[in-house]
């Protein structure tokens, strides 16, 4: 059986509620990636960040990057997937609520995330169509 663990990118970092979205950007930069998980006090989940939520949700409405923080643009229910889940559930996790990229959880810590790249280079070409047909219908 392949797991979430198996086709995740291993080493992905949170940022505190409380950071300003100008360090986000920067953490992206830096790490590379489009997406930063948000934590509360309490190394728990409360939202994830993209790229995109900087640059139309903050810097294109007028808003300072750096007076803006990570936790108020977190919006809605957090969801992630247990290191040791199944990738068929992955995959239904991903599809049903049309996300693109997936926290994982082992012994509740963020161990790693999913992203279409990790689908990409672990599932067969149907498995990424089927998601993708999903993910991106309107």
């Amino acid at each position: 059986m392949t797991t979430a663990k198996d086709i995740m990118h291993p080493g992905a970092q949170w940022i505190p509620r409380h950071e300003t979205l100008d360090r986000a950007a920067q953490l992206m930069r830096d790490k590379n990636v489009g997406a930063l998980p948000i934590a509360d006090e309490n190394e728990r989940l409360c939202g994830i960040l993209t790229d995109r939520d900087i640059v139309v949700g903050c810097v294109a409405a007028g808003h300072d990057p750096s007076r803006v923080t990570a936790g108020e643009m977190a919006k809605g229910t957090p969801r992630w997937i247990d290191a040791d889940a199944d990738v068929n559930d992955v995959l239904q996790e991903m599809k049903g609520h049309q996300i693109r990229r997936l926290p994982v959880i082992e012994n509740k810590r963020l161990v790693g995330m999913i992203s279409e790249a990790d689908l990409a280079r672990h599932l067969s070409e149907a498995q990424v169509a089927g998601w993708a047909e999903r993910v991106y219908a309107e």
